[in-house]
């Protein structure tokens, strides 16, 4: 099992806890890369507000991790868009929730669009374990 070490150098700006700006994975590791992560349900329904889209993609980004036997402890890395701004604060709030403590290097990017019109938000990952 690798040893993952939260890096925050004190001449680069506070996260305030909310994300590491890198994550050192050391030792044997398995990796684990997780394609974007959409507001669908498990049966193909596409969720119409975009709060519980987020919601839904962090829901199907945990279901992939536990069917690898990993958490939100193992993610490394993490990527977000969103479709519009006024999410931001939705989005800390439901990824604060879902991590349960966990911190990963992140970036967020507002986009102008995505794949289909009615996604509002898809999340990419990587852990390791």
């Amino acid at each position: 099992m690798p040893t993952l070490t939260q890096v925050n150098p004190p001449t680069v700006h506070s996260t305030g806890g909310r994300y590491a700006h890198a994550v050192r994975v050391e030792g044997a590791a398995r990796r684990l890369v997780i394609s974007g992560q959409i507001g669908v349900a498990p049966d193909g329904t596409i969720i119409d507000d975009p709060v519980k889209q987020i919601d839904q993609a962090l829901a199907n980004l945990k279901a992939i991790l536990a069917a690898e036997g990993l958490t939100f402890h193992d993610v490394v890395k993490m990527t977000v868009f969103l479709t519009d701004p006024a999410l931001i604060p939705a989005w800390r709030t439901a990824r604060g929730t879902a991590m349960d403590g966990a911190v990963s290097a992140s970036t967020l990017l507002v986009v102008a669009g995505l794949a289909d019109p009615r996604f509002k938000v898809e999340i990419e990952a990587e852990a390791a374990a």
